[in-house]
């Protein structure tokens, strides 16, 4: 990455609006996957899913954190998750689809984590030494979740007539929201002049590799890359954000300043 310097104005808005994007990813995947909770089809991978999702929702309290303190309006990461409507949010709409069955569920994470895992690598070399350090630690985490993600997807669409018909039917359905990881606007550009995060484009390429390797092996057929789904980077969402925020946001906005 290149390492121009940001005009401060410029660089603030454009760096708070990138913290935004990815802490909301995490926090509304986190919440997602805590949603199985208690409803995994076997004991192990109830408590997977549930590690994954705190392990996301830590990342979240990271990446919201240092969004409220660049933003400087004294908003912490709490107030950011809590006390924000749906059109503030900035979270791909990848991340925001119903959990459907477990096959779905696990496509969904599969694509996600092979796209999250390149970023955060990315982001460790950031120009930002505050993002380094928070890709950092998370990328060991991320790391993880792709090696399992990947190696149920392998065993899934390789095994019965039924989990293969399944997971075939995700891919299917999900396929049409992975283009909106790699689009990109002038707040990327700006920031990815200045060395702080890459080209989202840039990434294409490897989680290419990542998920045709893994769909080779798991004798599932990847869809043509027709229309793609796009928008909840801008705060344009799905009707489902508002379901799953209105469950997440209730304590807080039934109780505001309730602490526990």
């Amino acid at each position: 990455m290149a390492t121009a310097t940001l005009e401060p104005t410029v660089a603030q808005a454009a760096l708070v609006e990138f913290l935004l994007r990815i802490g909301d990813n995490t926090l509304i995947l986190g919440h997602r996957l805590s949603e199985w909770c208690g409803r995994g089809p076997v004991l192990e991978e109830d408590i997977a899913l549930a590690n994954t999702a705190l392990d996301l929702i830590g990342q979240t309290q990271l990446w919201l954190g240092l969004a409220g303190e660049v933003e400087g309006q004294g908003r912490s990461a709490d107030d950011l998750a809590y006390l924000r409507d749906g059109y503030e949010f900035r979270n791909i709409l990848l991340v925001e689809r119903p959990n459907g069955d477990f096959g779905m569920t696990l496509m969904r994470q599969f694509v996600f984590d092979a796209w999250h895992y390149l970023l955060l690598k990315a982001l460790k070399g950031s120009a930002d030494r505050r993002i380094a350090e928070i890709a950092e630690k998370a990328f060991k985490e991320v790391s993880y979740h792709l090696d399992r993600s990947r190696d149920l997807v392998i065993r899934l669409g390789d095994g019965t007539a039924e989990s293969h018909r399944r997971m075939q039917e995700a891919l299917d359905d999900l396929w049409a929201f992975t283009g909106e990881m790699f689009v990109g606007d002038a707040a990327d550009a700006a920031l990815a002049e200045a060395g702080v995060i890459p080209e989202p484009q840039s990434l294409k390429v490897g989680w290419d590799e990542i998920v045709s390797d893994t769909l080779t092996e798991a004798t599932l057929k990847p869809p043509a890359d027709g229309y793609m789904h796009k928008g909840g980077r801008r705060g344009v969402h799905s009707e489902h954000l508002g379901y799953l925020l209105a469950e997440m946001q209730f304590l807080q906005r039934a109780y505001p300043g309730a602490t526990w």
